[in-house]
């Protein structure tokens, strides 16, 4: 998922350093990458190599300015994705959740419980562009940490829609496929985004 950009020109930045490993930034893949539209595998080795695949996700995010990422986004077939973003109480005090969580098991309120919030979502696979989307305004996400050890991130707000974007991803959807086709063509459009020649 991105955020808005605020400043223009080249941002010095610091190594991002996850659990002792330094991320390497990777390229985010684009809509009509075929990474992004089919369910992702869930994760069985919880080892070092996730550990690296975590330090990268934090740090592809940060190299382009997101607020999640998940790990079909840098091309990698694995149900993981990463945050850091605010949700209503950490916007107060101008602190973000920062969280991964690996195989995520998405839950989202339901009867009275459930309120829409319609509100504008971008995401770093269609870059520059954005539209208004309605999604529950509370989120639940479980799953593990890189360890294999529990994670439970309760979202409100930007938080909820972050948690519910990258759960989509997860799941080969793209905001995008949300839309309705004509809006959703244009988007893509506006990105600089085509099928590739002889594709479906």
């Amino acid at each position: 998922m991105s955020e808005e950009q605020v400043e223009s020109g080249p941002v010095e930045r610091e190594p991002v350093v996850f659990e002792g490993r330094t991320g390497v930034v990777h390229p985010i893949t684009r809509y009509f990458t075929p990474v992004l539209h089919r369910p992702t595998t869930p994760v069985t080795s919880f080892d070092e190599d996730l550990v690296q695949l975590v330090a990268d996700m934090f740090a592809s995010m940060d190299a382009a300015d997101g607020v999640g990422l998940a790990a079909n986004q840098i091309g990698v077939d694995a149900r993981v994705f990463v945050v850091d973003c605010p949700d209503d109480d950490t916007e107060r005090t101008g602190e973000n959740v920062v969280a991964h969580v690996v195989n995520p098991v998405l839950e989202l309120p339901t009867g009275r419980r459930r309120r829409l919030d319609l509100d504008g979502e971008g995401c770093l696979s269609v870059p520059g562009e954005y539209a208004d989307l309605a999604r529950p305004d509370k989120a639940t996400v479980t799953g593990k940490d890189v360890h294999g050890n529990p994670v439970k991130i309760v979202g409100t707000g930007l938080l909820a829609r972050c948690l519910q974007h990258e759960s989509d991803h997860l799941d080969g959807v793209v905001y995008v496929d949300r839309l309705p086709a004509e809006q959703r063509a244009e988007i893509l459009a506006a990105a600089g985004l085509s099928a590739p020649a002889g594709s479906a």
